[in-house]
């Protein structure tokens, strides 16, 4: 008799030798108090496993991808209180950040993966997000390093697969060669609607934005951010 794999750990598997995705792990050391953080809270807020098992009366549960310092993430949570979100971040520094200001607006409702966003994408079954957001991804600029970039074929095909049906998937970026890179890529799947109808949808920010450190950097140094905005079919 054969024994199969369960399909979750063939996907872990299968992602455990995926591309470095990311640059630094860690940057200026954390405060005593960011460090107790990560120590005390974080295991108790960790996304896996199960990461739909923490949001059993949830309307809906979403997920963001690399959340930086967390602005984004928690705006939404504070807004959206019946709603579970799920974070992904292998940047400490900003999962720390994430967490303190979790603590700071007693949130009960986000989940954090302090790690690689794919190990949680291997995890959620088929149909289950009701949103995904990718904001400012490392844009990995020198062509060298393109296949270090987050979106990429199989991502993309993982992505279609844990959206429900009619789901938005949301993509943020300043860097124009991503910019052509991502939306070249999503359209070519042919699972994703492309909801924009003249260059002011892809310009203006999303509803409800409240705006990240990153996007004003790319404000400040002269760059424009796009926003799209891609439906499941």
């Amino acid at each position: 008799m054969t024994i199969k794999p369960h399909p979750h750990r063939e996907r872990r598997e299968r992602h455990a030798s995926r591309r470095r995705l990311w640059g630094r792990a860690k940057g200026k050391p954390l405060s005593a108090h960011q460090s107790n953080l990560v120590q005390e809270l974080l295991p108790t807020l960790a996304a896996l496993p199960g990461p739909l098992s923490h949001f059993g009366g949830a309307q809906s549960v979403s997920l963001e991808i690399g959340f930086g310092g967390g602005e984004h993430l928690l705006h939404l949570a504070k807004n959206e209180p019946n709603c579970g979100f799920i974070g992904a971040e292998p940047f400490l520094n900003g999962v720390a950040k994430t967490l303190a200001g979790i603590t700071e607006r007693e949130l009960d409702n986000i989940r954090i993966h302090h790690g690689d966003v794919t190990e949680v994408m291997a995890a959620l079954p088929k149909n289950s997000l009701d949103r995904i957001y990718i904001l400012y991804p490392d844009p990995w600029p020198k062509p060298r390093h393109y296949k270090r970039r987050l979106i990429q074929e199989d991502f993309i095909a993982e992505l279609y697969r844990v959206l429900k049906p009619d789901a938005p998937l949301y993509f943020a970026s300043d860097i124009i060669s991503y910019v052509d890179w991502a939306l070249a890529r999503i359209l070519r799947h042919g699972g994703f609607e492309w909801t924009a109808e003249s260059s002011s949808n892809w310009l203006t920010p999303y509803e409800n934005w409240p705006s990240t450190r990153y996007e004003a950097k790319a404000r400040r140094e002269g760059r424009t951010p796009h926003y799209f905005t891609f439906i499941k079919a």
